[in-house]
């Protein structure tokens, strides 16, 4: 047997303690992480920080997305128990979202990327327009 040294080991231990493996081509980690990561998940989940929605709230806020895609991700991201829906008794019908304890935790997680995002994105863009450049060369 070959020798690993104590941090690869505990790496290894580490991995092999957690219930769920992303890399793992069936693991139900990857369905979680599409729901979490797709553009209309990580956009939802970092407005509802900012507190309790309505959909057409919603919808207003998150630029773009079709009524169909954003209530497919909320659907999602409810079952994965990040938002809440609440349905109140008035008439006519009033629907809130807002994160679970959870959906705060994941949510918290993307905002710091996409502050990083945001705040490199001059740096991001440069490479983008060099090429456009050499493109049209």
């Amino acid at each position: 047997m070959e020798k690993t040294s104590k941090s690869l080991r505990a790496s290894l231990s580490r991995r092999s303690a957690r219930p769920g493996n992303v890399l793992a081509a069936e693991c139900p980690s990857r369905t979680v992480l599409s729901h979490v990561t797709s553009r209309w998940g990580v956009l939802v989940l970092v407005v509802l920080l900012g507190g309790m929605h309505r959909f057409s709230q919603l919808r207003k806020e998150v630029g773009g997305v079709s009524e169909k895609m954003l209530a497919q991700t909320l659907v999602a991201l409810e079952g994965d128990g990040f938002v809440l829906r609440t349905a109140l008794p008035v008439i006519p019908p009033h629907v809130e979202y807002s994160l679970t304890p959870l959906g705060r935790e994941v949510a918290e997680r993307l905002e710091v990327l996409i502050d990083w995002i945001e705040d490199n994105l001059p740096r991001i863009l440069v490479p983008q327009v060099e090429a456009e450049a050499e493109a049209s060369l």
